[in-house]
């Protein structure tokens, strides 16, 4: 048997004196300070130099401060939901003066008072209770995804071990809390989701 064909064409030195090791991510499991090689959660998200250091830092930060927003976005959704269910429970406009007299049976419906609040009955009354539930329980579901799709992406970047990465997710986390943080306890639990 003839191994002579075995290497050639093929280079197939594994030594690293002649491979070109440039666009390699340097994965730390260790808590460092340096930036070298950094590549932050995708090979292309790569550290070349203090300027594009700096960029992924403020980069972090709003990412981070999105977070607080994604979540904002989420209690403000809920809260307008509830409401909307609650407006099935409460009589509608005019309901509790009409209970007792006929007196205004007779007046049409165009000239009855009308509230146009998006959180009015009258609107509230288009849709079945049933439905606007379905579709609540739908929006805050994809919301509730979407929170925990983000929680874990900020916990990949925290995962690079980088200090000053990881200070970037706390600030990030401070300008969240600042910007969208209306009326929270600062004293909430730090969960993935």
């Amino acid at each position: 048997m003839d191994h002579s064909m075995h290497h050639s064409g093929m280079d197939m030195d594994h030594g690293h004196g002649d491979m070109d090791r440039g666009g390699q991510c340097n994965m730390n499991m260790l808590f460092t300070w340096s930036s070298k090689d950094l590549c932050i959660i995708f090979r292309q998200w790569r550290v070349t130099g203090p300027i594009s250091f700096l960029v992924s830092l403020v980069v972090i930060v709003l990412l981070t401060a999105g977070y607080e927003g994604v979540r904002q976005l989420t209690r403000r959704y809920e809260a307008a939901h509830e409401k909307r269910l609650n407006a099935f429970n409460t009589p509608a406009v005019g309901d509790h003066e009409n209970a007792g007299g006929a007196a205004q049976a007779n007046v049409p419906s165009s000239h009855t008072p009308h509230s146009y609040d998006a959180s009015s009955p009258l609107l509230v009354g288009r849709d079945n209770r049933r439905a606007v539930e379905q579709r609540g329980k739908l929006i805050m579901a994809l919301l509730y995804a979407v929170q925990v799709f983000y929680s874990f992406f900020i916990m990949l970047l925290f995962m690079t071990y980088n200090g000053l990465v990881m200070l970037a997710v706390a600030v990030g986390a401070f300008v969240g809390y600042l910007v969208f943080g209306d009326n929270l306890s600062a004293s909430k639990s730090v969960a993935c989701h």
